[in-house]
């Protein structure tokens, strides 16, 4: 088994630049990618969450994935491979793969809550593509909890080489590390970034670096390497933003902030709605601040 780890570093979930009539803006999009990885980023997750992979066809979501690997090469582009099911999943994977990336990110099941051996069964499915797996925990959304017991069990079967953990809960850092130790354990989400940095995590997959990414990068590299009065500084300015990742409007929010810095991350596509104005101040008002600070 290699040793590469695409997935270490800053890896940005990244929006993605819609028109006003709701089509993919691809060429923007490689302009994206390109200037984060000009902005100190190491990489890119398309098709996550925050890329609205949900409401892509088949073909915009293939598409994605090959404009950002043209764009800054593919061994910087894990992809997200979500699907409802395994064989869907495999699928893209392969897809990604024959993209030229190096790696891919997946989710449990989450059509149902699916039992242990469901899980099992999935990432096993999606590992015969060929690629390592980071898997992505993300328990308040998928309402499958990827414990560290299983995580454990996932990368000892040699289905998974690490995770992205969403869940919050910055202890199983720690139980992570004692069960499977050779697992890397990703940042899930930017607001537990420092928590789970001195925790000993190897990668962030991040959200709000597509506005803010020297600062966020800065910010990251830090935390990792123990400079914890630069670390803490930068973390009480950007958690007004960081947050947001963690919250139910968080498209909706990066975007905002994304538009607000001189980027474009334009509108969304239903079922997502526009921020309500009392959220839409608020995260104007964290940018703006972030912005005044020197931070974009």
């Amino acid at each position: 088994m290699t040793d590469h780890r695409p997935w270490r570093g800053v890896l940005v979930a990244t929006a993605l630049p819609l028109n006003d009539d709701l089509s993919v803006n691809y060429d923007q999009y490689a302009e994206h990618c390109a200037w984060l990885v000009e902005n100190g980023c190491d990489g890119v997750v398309p098709n996550g969450s925050l890329g609205e992979y949900q409401v892509l066809t088949p073909e915009e979501r293939a598409r994605v994935v090959e404009t950002a690997v043209a764009a800054i090469g593919g061994q910087r582009v894990m992809p997200g491979v979500a699907a409802y099911g395994s064989a869907e999943s495999r699928r893209w994977a392969e897809q990604a793969g024959e993209a030229g990336c190096e790696a891919v990110m997946l989710l449990p099941p989450n059509a149902y809550r699916a039992d242990e051996r469901s899980v099992l069964a999935h990432y096993a499915e999606v590992a015969k593509a060929g690629l390592p797996v980071v898997a992505y925990n993300n328990p308040i959304d998928t309402k499958v909890d990827l414990v560290p017991e299983l995580l454990a069990r996932l990368h000892g079967e040699g289905h998974i080489r690490g995770v992205k953990e969403f869940s919050g809960d910055v202890r199983r850092a720690y139980r992570i590390a004692e069960l499977a130790p050779e697992l890397d354990l990703l940042i899930g989400a930017d607001d537990v970034l420092l928590e789970l940095a001195v925790a000993g995590a190897k990668g962030w997959v991040a959200g709000y670096p597509n506005a803010l990414p020297q600062a966020s990068v800065e910010l990251y590299h830090a935390a990792v390497n123990g400079d914890l009065d630069t670390a803490r500084g930068l973390y009480r300015q950007l958690h007004p933003l960081l947050r947001w990742d963690s919250r139910v409007e968080f498209v909706q929010a990066i975007k905002l902030s994304m538009d607000l810095v001189g980027r474009h991350g334009g509108p969304c596509r239903p079922p997502r709605m526009p921020l309500p104005a009392e959220q839409e101040a608020a995260v104007r008002a964290a940018t703006e601040k972030a912005v005044a600070a020197g931070l974009a």
